[in-house]
């Protein structure tokens, strides 16, 4: 045991501080929540070798592990990668498109969380706190968004964001969700909700239906401002009018779908109102 200095009378005296209880005596919160989740990154990839130092500089060191999944580069993509973090997991994608990726990426975690990030530069790692911080408050799903105060955006054209923000409107409007900003591709959740999840598209509309499907489902999604800088190096392969219609198809075919899994009942009072910290 430490000592530990206190005054009594205005004299300074020692007296050692309590041990710690056994770890039987801790309760655990849910099956699902740990004091220290481990941390997943998915980074789907095709030919950023240029950007991934810029990206890979921004990663907090806490996190346990990167996934990069790799569109079948012909540049130096994953050579930089393993030279810029040796214990990345490399996934080369059997199929095409973001959508594709992230699903291959998502199956190959091993985390608590996973949290998706961009590897064209446009986005800052040191902002996954904020995503974690608030899935462990009491969040299912986390997602980015560049219209809440304190985010923005270096590369949202004014087509690109007038069509963004209609797709916003139309989805809250079908679904009864506050989005403010639905096509954007900073997002994390807790990876026992996969299942809820179940991404089986290709392209950009990903996030689109996460966000969807995350709200059928019923789960408890937060917002957190992010701020999207422009793409360092290269091409993006997002196309306005292209992706907006599969956006849009997107949104119309999941209303007519049946709803998936859902989250069951609660059958005991949420922890935060057992005053658990």
């Amino acid at each position: 045991m430490s000592p530990e200095n206190i005054r009594h009378n205005g004299k300074a005296q020692v007296t050692s501080l309590r041990s710690m209880p056994p770890l039987e005596r801790f309760t655990p919160v849910t099956p699902h929540l740990a004091i220290s989740p481990r941390v997943s990154v998915v980074v789907p990839a095709m030919n950023e070798a240029e950007n991934l130092p810029h990206l890979f500089a921004t990663l907090p060191q806490w996190i346990d592990e990167v996934v990069l999944v790799d569109g079948n580069s012909v540049d130096e993509t994953v050579a930089v990668a393993r030279r810029l973090r040796p214990n990345l997991r490399i996934i080369t994608q059997t199929g095409k498109g973001k959508g594709n990726a992230l699903a291959a990426g998502f199956a190959a975690c091993t985390g608590d969380i996973i949290v998706m990030i961009d590897a064209d530069g446009s986005m800052d790692g040191r902002e996954i706190i904020t995503f974690v911080g608030a899935l462990v408050t009491g969040a299912d799903f986390v997602k980015g968004s560049r219209y809440a105060t304190g985010g923005g955006s270096d590369d949202l054209t004014f087509g690109r964001s007038v069509g963004n923000k209609a797709l916003t409107a139309l989805v809250n409007l079908m679904y009864g969700t506050r989005y403010t900003d639905l096509c954007y591709g900073y997002n994390a959740f807790w990876a026992h909700h996969l299942d809820v999840l179940d991404l089986d598209c290709d392209g950009f509309e990903v996030e689109t239906l996460m966000n969807v499907r995350a709200a059928k489902a019923g789960l408890t999604i937060h917002e957190v401002p992010s701020h999207e800088r422009h793409r360092i190096h290269g091409q993006s392969n997002l196309r306005t009018f292209r992706d907006g219609f599969r956006v849009l198809s997107t949104i119309l075919r999941e209303w007519r779908r049946p709803p998936g899994l859902q989250l069951p009942e609660p059958t005991a009072t949420p922890a935060a109102d057992r005053g658990v910290a």
